[in-house]
């Protein structure tokens, strides 16, 4: 039985008349940038997520580089966030021409860990002066503490730029005063949200968003999106072509409708892999504010060795997994004037090392977890 990372295409058979429908609707419409599509997605997405504003965009990298750029971050400035995510978050910081400075994970959630954050701040008296912002990330659908996070960067001066791509459906406990939850954990300035095909609302292409309650910062990311201009051929900025196309802005519309109950199935084959799959030295992911509050974009289990024969193995199987990531930012070719080396941030390489991410969606049945969890099983008894 061939167990495949992800199945789109089981997706599709869900959700193809809806789909089909929203397609043609945007063929036959004619309006194939902006237009009611898009602002109607993004009015589902503002009420959703609890939000004043909610600005689609052309991907989740471009939320984020749309929204460093609304806020004015530029050259001379630092932003700090973690060693151990997808290329973009460095990549949006790098762009602007700010300095990314990193704080190392919390060896459990993989999240920015808020402890080491407040060290940074405390030891780095003069980059903490030039710090404009702090960007944690929702790492494999779950939330990073934020609580605490707040706190340290609004002390500061900083903003929070969350980067949410991966956790859209996940939710932060709230503390006695916090307002209604929402993208933005209650108080962060934005939260950067992408659809990518593999996410668990997922567009046919690329498509993002970013969820504000600031007025001032959605209709800057409105501007930037088309160029930085506000109205005809006026430019009051350099912006870009941000925009996100009509035609993903309704098939997003079309698959919202399923969203709260492919996270639920999300989180019902975690469970069954917690439950079974028992191996001594693997460890499950922690879902730190309990499992109804992750959204399981990915199960990343940590191994106590063997990684990549593991996962040969496995593959000569036909259970296809994948490694998020095998080289943490830090150690990035382009990042190499920072200076950083092996050995500086042990926590995100001890990750990049011994993590893997199993099959998890939806369409995945009980058999092919058990086929799953087996092969994992067999290799770490000796037996393989």
């Amino acid at each position: 039985m061939r167990v495949p990372f992800l199945d789109l295409a089981a997706q599709l058979e869900t959700t193809r008349p809806r789909v089909e429908r929203a397609i043609r609707d945007i063929v036959d419409s004619g309006r194939y940038i902006g237009g009611p599509a898009v602002e109607g997605f993004e009015r589902a997405m503002a009420g959703r997520l609890g939000v004043a504003h909610a600005v689609g965009m052309s991907s989740g990298t471009d939320a984020l580089l749309a929204t460093l750029t609304g806020l004015g971050i530029g050259p001379g400035d630092v932003v700090v966030t973690t060693p151990y995510s997808f290329f973009a978050t460095v990549g949006a910081i790098l762009r602007v021409g700010a300095r990314p400075a990193f704080v190392d994970i919390d060896r459990r959630t993989y999240t920015l860990d808020p402890a080491r954050l407040d060290a940074w701040f405390e030891r780095e008296t003069v980059l903490r002066e030039q710090v404009r912002a702090v960007v944690p990330v929702h790492l494999f659908g779950q939330y990073a503490d934020m609580a605490p996070i707040r706190r340290t960067a609004g002390s500061h001066g900083a903003a929070v730029v969350e980067d949410a791509a991966q956790a859209l459906g996940a939710r932060y406990p709230r503390e006695p005063g916090d307002p209604p939850p929402t993208a933005a954990s209650g108080s962060a300035t934005a939260s950067c949200y992408s659809f990518y095909p593999t996410k668990n609302l997922g567009a046919m292409g690329d498509a993002g968003l970013v969820a504000t309650d600031s007025p001032a910062l959605a209709a800057s990311l409105r501007r930037l999106r088309n160029h930085g201009a506000d109205a005809g051929y006026r430019h009051l900025t350099v912006g870009g072509n941000f925009r996100l196309d009509a035609l993903q802005a309704a098939i997003l519309s079309a698959k919202l409708p399923y969203l709260d109950a492919w996270i639920e199935q999300r989180r019902a084959r975690a469970a069954y892999y917690d439950e079974h799959l028992s191996v001594e030295g693997v460890e499950p992911p922690a879902a730190a504010w309990g499992r109804d509050h992750h959204a399981y974009h990915q199960y990343v289990i940590r191994v106590p060795a063997r990684r990549d024969e593991l996962r040969t193995y496995l593959a000569a199987r036909q259970i296809e997994t994948m490694v998020y990531y095998p080289v943490p930012l830090h150690l990035q070719p382009c990042v190499g004037s920072l200076g950083h080396a092996e050995g500086d941030f042990p926590e995100s390489e001890a990750a990049a090392a011994r993590t893997l991410a199993l099959p998890i969606y939806p369409e995945l049945t009980a058999a092919m977890q058990d086929r799953v969890i087996e092969a994992i099983s067999t290799f770490y008894s000796g037996s393989a």
